[in-house]
């Protein structure tokens, strides 16, 4: 893909930048508007916005993040271009020239409010229209700058946007909106790119209008249908290495912020005590992502963060049986597809320990009860399938078959 400007525009900007006035979207519109006997209306426009997307904004990527199917797009070392249109990563025909790579990144980083150079190799932050952004430069990558941006399309909606999405089906959405409805604390789980934040915003975005979410995140992804959502964002420390404010700080603050539903857009560090405690002390209905490669995996993968708390096993199990009361997996079909693949429901054996154990499983493009379904049931206090359509085979697992 050629990713050109007109020569003369370019040098007008070129000239502005050595002269020490950094160019804006609205200068290069008006250098733009020098040419335009040159170039036509039409022309000056096009060439307007390529130089400001080259200069300012997204570069040779900004075709790629405006194309409505793509959810991210990750840049390499060598340039090469891949995106993900939600069926797996695909190769582009775009490519990065060598020296334009570092500069890029550089420049993103800077639209994010972040630093990226030789003493801060990596950064993480939001650009300007909420798209994620992720870069690490050599040595810690081989070759070249790498780039990954996360790209937020749009607010999914409730659980019938993943309807629509095929995401899960009518019994899954069911009960999907019970554990919402039933205020079942609950975490998301599933790889990298599986979908776990589109799954917990079409959760939230079910939860009742009057209610307060307080949403608390390391970089800001999260985006619920929801007419009252507060957010909090975590803050890296600066070069001299002071100011940070993590997860577990604006859990505490998110605390005290009146929440009726506390949200940590992914638990991946000490912040889980926090959130723990949190779930063990009346609020209800909390939520947060969690990487995990499937529901049975929680238990082992909060421990390992507990401990990064200071928390021994015994203590997080002790917490874990009165906070989680439902984990839904997600994960990529066979053809890359993301969908909910399970729900599971936390179990305390005779010792103390607490287990993850399956109550629904995908099947034939929905959500199926499976052996623990009575323990689903016991949570949300009702059937949501009762009344719904029967499917084949589901009969024993209701109690509805011989």
């Amino acid at each position: 893909m050629t990713f050109s400007v007109h020569e003369p525009l370019q040098a007008a900007v070129e000239r502005s930048i050595r002269a020490g006035r950094p160019p804006t979207v609205g200068v290069i519109d008006r250098m733009a508007g020098e040419q335009e006997g040159v170039l036509g209306d039409l022309g000056r426009h096009d060439a307007a916005g390529r130089l400001a997307d080259r200069v300012v904004g997204l570069g040779p990527l900004a075709p790629l993040v405006a194309d409505p199917e793509v959810t991210d797009v990750l840049v390499n070392g060598d340039g090469r271009v891949w995106v993900d249109r939600g069926g797996g990563v695909e190769s582009t025909a775009t490519v990065v020239a060598a020296d334009d790579l570092r500069p890029l990144a550089a420049r993103l980083a800077g639209l994010a409010g972040r630093r990226l150079d030789d003493s801060q190799p990596w950064v993480d932050g939001t650009l300007p229209g909420g798209v994620r952004l992720h870069a690490v430069l050599p040595p810690l990558a081989e070759g070249g700058a790498h780039l990954s941006l996360r790209v937020a399309r749009r607010r999914p909606g409730g659980v019938a946007a993943l309807v629509g999405l095929g995401a899960t089906g009518p019994d899954g959405a069911r009960v999907l909106r019970a554990l919402v409805a039933a205020r079942a604390s609950l975490l998301v789980t599933g790889g990298t790119g599986a979908g776990k934040t589109t799954v917990l915003a079409a959760l939230l975005a079910e939860c009742p209008a009057h209610e307060r979410l307080v949403v608390v995140e390391d970089v800001r992804e999260l985006d619920p249908d929801h007419p009252h959502v507060v957010r909090l964002q975590g803050r890296s420390a600066n070069v001299e290495g002071v100011g940070e404010v993590s997860l577990a700080v604006l859990v505490r603050q998110a605390l005290r912020m009146r929440p009726d539903r506390l949200v940590v857009g992914e638990v991946r560090g000490p912040e889980v005590r926090e959130l723990l405690a949190a779930l063990n002390t009346g609020h209800d209905g909390g939520a947060g992502t969690l990487h995990a490669n499937g529901p049975e995996e929680v238990p082992a993968r909060l421990e390992a963060l507990g401990s990064l708390a200071g928390l021994p096993r015994e203590a997080v199990h002790a917490q874990l049986r009165g906070a989680l009361r439902a984990v839904v997996h997600v994960a990529r079909g066979p053809h890359g597809h993301r969908r909910v693949d399970r729900v599971g429901v936390p179990v305390t054996l005779p010792g103390g320990a607490v287990v993850v154990r399956t109550a629904m499983t995908r099947d034939r493009g929905d959500l199926r009860p499976a052996d623990h379904w009575p323990s689903l049931l016991d949570l949300l206090g009702t059937d949501p399938l009762v009344g719904a359509a029967p499917t084949p085979g589901a009969g024993a697992a209701r109690g509805g078959g011989p």
